[in-house]
């Protein structure tokens, strides 16, 4: 009996652990004409970013990124919306402003060898 409840309680907890609580391991870079910036996914911050027109501000905020505002004359950086996964990026590219969003897929976790 006791060692059905001990097998169970471990795999309740491995399921737990591998579905569950997952933390991100995604990170948002954020590079400019002169600088660079590096924060998790869900940091919550506001970034402006020189380039040679002026600042372009950049939101990360509830797991998206996102350009704000940005001095160049199209605009289409402020109108591509959020990024929120991996791979995907968005560019200012008047004012050399890019973000990516790096790092691991938490979603594809290998149930069968894990």
């Amino acid at each position: 009996m006791i060692i059905i409840l001990a097998v169970s309680g471990f795999t309740f907890f491995s399921a737990y652990t591998a579905f569950f609580n997952k933390q991100s391991s995604s990170q948002v870079l954020i590079k400019g004409q002169n600088s660079q910036w590096i924060f998790p996914v869900d940091a919550g911050e506001t970034v402006a970013v020189s380039g040679p027109l002026g600042d372009t501000i950049v939101r990360i905020q509830d797991n998206r990124t996102w350009v704000e505002s940005s001095p160049c004359k199209n605009q289409n950086c402020v109108a591509s919306g959020f990024i929120k996964r991996q791979g995907q990026w968005a560019a200012c590219l008047p004012n050399n402003v890019l973000l990516v969003i790096n790092g691991t897929k938490d979603d594809d976790v290998d149930t069968v060898a894990w």
